[in-house]
Order: structure tokens, then sequence, then C-alpha cells
């Protein structure tokens, strides 16, 4: 069966709509106000990480066939643990929990008096309904593609962009200097933000999302599956990258309106500028939907993962068993849950990049098997080696760690990957000779 290009559009916004969420709202703006005149600069490194390395992932796993035939050529153990880390990762670990705990701050808690704001009822009550309408719509996962590309997405772009059609009717402020590492290096600063949204790692998992709503619309023929995953992989990208550069301009411009800590202040503050005390209701709405729609992409895929994974429980029972998990770890709070989530991703995400750059490159590296698992060692040893430094060590072992090039601007881990590039070639021609011999 082919698609159209409407429909080929309705997955792009479903799965623009999966990627779009919690991290993808309150990151730019504060990118944008941190880096300042640097804005540009710093964005085009997390359009690179944020943008880029998601696109990336999707083709990856469309020319695999599936993130499970990605993993094996790394090795079988590897394909039954690293998605593990992955789907926790992006499910009950960290990011459903996350987008349940910001659409409540976001969505409710201004509107509420504020002796019920810090109470732990009104969380728990509100992610118990939240987390309950998610569930329903995820038993339901061949409609996806209706509920997000024709109804969800649209609205969510269309409030986006009446907020920057605003912002440019009333110029909010100029920008300013940049502030910390913005200020040296804000092309690496804006690559390490990108890390935050996690979105590689959801490119790798939504595939078998976006696979079994094309499998369900009729597209039965791997190949063209693949294409339009990519297509979809393509659409998404863009989509992403108009929206963050309208956040991040809105973040730079917004820095004569305060001092932020974060981007969901930033943009409390830009909305309450624009629309005054209606720009609430707006913002809130806006958090709500993103978080409600990615909360419903990432049960759906972590559901379909664990279901084929552990056949024994049905994917509903999965649905559910993750639901309540993510309304159990959303009540411990934002700030907490973003607390955990930079190591762990540390460890993870640049593992995950050299899966995916593997996967880009097959065709050139399939004569030596070998370079999968070399690689992957030896990215992994090194990202495992820089979360225990940081998490436990207080950065006792930086000295040594320094001396690899890009550590500081955090990328230590590339020379690590082209060592094991290298050692992998190497072995795979010498074991090519002994078999030849």
């Amino acid at each position: 069966m082919k698609f159209s290009g409407k429909q080929i559009i309705f997955i792009s916004f479903m799965l623009f709509s999966m990627f779009f969420g919690a991290g993808n709202l309150i990151f730019p703006p504060f990118l944008g106000q941190a880096a300042g005149t640097h804005l540009w600069t710093a964005l085009a490194g997390f359009i690179v990480s944020a943008v880029g390395l998601p696109i990336l992932g999707v083709i990856a796993v469309a020319k695999a066939g599936s993130f499970n035939v990605l993993n094996q050529r790394v090795h079988p153990f590897f394909a039954f643990i690293f998605p593990f880390f992955i789907y926790i990762a992006i499910g009950p670990g960290l990011a459903i929990p996350r987008a349940g705990s910001l659409a409540f701050e976001m969505g409710v808690a201004p509107f509420l008096p504020k002796d019920l704001v810090g109470s732990p009822l009104s969380l728990l009550i509100y992610s118990i309904v939240f987390f309950g309408l998610v569930t329903w719509l995820c038993m339901y996962p061949s409609k996806l593609i209706d509920l997000f590309g024709k109804l969800l997405t649209p609205i969510l772009l269309a409030l986006i962009a009446i907020i920057f059609v605003k912002g440019l009717m009333d110029p909010i402020g100029l920008f300013q200097a940049p502030k910390d590492n913005y200020v040296t290096n804000p092309i690496f600063q804006g690559v390490l933000d990108g890390y935050l949204t996690m979105d590689a790692l959801a490119a790798l998992a939504f595939g078998i999302v976006i696979s079994n709503t094309l499998k369900s619309q009729g597209v039965l023929e791997q190949k063209r599956r693949s294409l339009y995953m990519m297509y979809a992989g393509l659409g998404a990208g863009l989509l992403l990258t108009v929206i963050y550069l309208i956040l991040s301009y809105l973040g730079a411009a917004s820095a004569s309106l305060g001092k932020a800590e974060n981007g969901a202040q930033i943009l409390s503050n830009v909305m309450t500028h624009l629309f005054g005390q209606s720009g609430t209701l707006i913002l809130g709405l806006v958090f709500t939907l993103a978080c409600f729609c990615v909360s419903i992409g990432l049960v759906t895929s972590c559901s379909q993962f664990f279901a084929s994974a552990l056949p024994k429980i049905e994917y509903k029972t999965w649905v559910i068993i993750l639901a309540v998990l993510s309304t159990a770890i959303a009540n411990l709070g934002l700030t907490q849950i973003l607390q955990i989530s930079v190591p762990i991703l540390g460890m993870i995400y640049p593992i995950a990049i050299v899966v995916i750059f593997l996967g880009l490159i097959d065709d050139f590296i399939k004569r030596y098997p070998q370079i999968y698992i070399s690689v992957v060692s030896f990215t992994a040893l090194f990202s495992i080696l820089e979360t225990i430094n940081k998490s436990f060590l207080v950065n006792k072992w930086g000295g040594v760690l320094e001396i690899l090039p890009f550590y500081s601007e955090g990328i230590g881990w590339i020379i690590p990957a082209l060592v094991g590039l290298v050692v992998g070639f190497l072995v795979g021609m010498l074991r090519r000779k002994s078999l030849d011999a």
C-alpha cells in the first residue's frame, strides 16, 4: 500500500508529538537566555543533538529494519540489555514521570490556592487523572495517527504559532551577553543541552510504534515501511527545528524580564509579558498538551517493547504497569527527577549515538562486524567511568580523563569510539586473513 503526501504528513505529525514533550519546551528558552548574543551558535549545536541525532536515529532503525536487528549486530546480550536501559530511561524511570510532573507544575499549579500547590495530595490526584487518560488512549495504539496527526499536533502547533506572532508584534527585549559556558564554547554547550531532550534515545525506541502503526494502516512491505519511517523522521525534524528556533528566540529576548532558574520560568515570564494573566492559561495548555502527547507515545512504545521482550505479559497489562509506576515516580517532584536524569543520560547517550552512526555506515563496515562490538565496548567503558567519576567520586579521576581531547567540551567519548573503530577494523582484517589462509 502506498501513502499519499497527506498521510505522510500525519505520520510526521504523530512522530513530532511523540518527541515534543517536557524537555523540548523547557531547554530551548533556557539556552536562548543563557546564550544571549551567542544564540545562533549555541542553537546550531543544540539542533545537531536535539534534531539531527533523532532524525539519524529514526533513519538507522528504518535502514536496519528494527531496533533489535540494529542491536543484534553488536551482540545478542547487548541486544537484550541495552534496550531495557533505554526504555526504562525514556519510560517510567525518567521521561514519563517528568512529563506528568511538569504538566502539573505548569498546567494546574498556577491556578491552585497556595496551600494546595505544595500539598502532595494535589500532585497525586492530578497524576492519577493524567496517567489514567494516558492509559485509556494507549489501549488503542492503531488510532494514534488520527489522535496525533489530525488533532493534538495541529492544536499544539497553532498555540505556539500564536505565541511567536505575538512576540514579533510586541518585542520583548534585546539579547544580552552570554553566560557561563556559552561565552567560550556555545556550540558544544548547545550539543550538551540537546542531550537533555532524550530524543536520540526516543528515536531508537519510537521505531516500533511507527512501524506497527504503518502495518495497521496496510503498509506490509518492509522496504516501504522503512522509507515512510525516514520521511516521518525528516518531517518531524523539520517541525522540531522550527519550534526550537521560536522558543530559543523568545528565551534570548526575555533577559530583561528578570532572572529565571529554568526554561519553564522563562516561558512564564514571556507569556505574562505578552498576554497578561491569560498567558498563564495558554502556557499551561501548551505544556499539558505537549506532555500528554509525549506520555502517550512513550507508554505505547515502552509497552510494545516489553510485550515483545516478555510476551507472557500482554501489551495492555504493560500499559497499566507503566502508568502506575510513572504515577508513583512523578510524585517525587520535577526537581528530583531532573537531578537523577543527567548522570543516567550521560552514560547511555554516547552508546546510543555510536549505535546510530554504526547503523548508518553498515554498508561500509558489514565486512568487519567486529567493529560494532569494539566501538560500543570502548564507548561504554568510557561512559561508565565518567559517570562513576562525576556521580560518586566528585571528579577524582578528572585529571586523567581530561587528557582526552574534547573531554572539557563534554564529548570525550569520541576518541574512545574512534579507537574502537580502528581496533575493530584491525581485528576484522586479521580474522578475515586467518579464514582465507
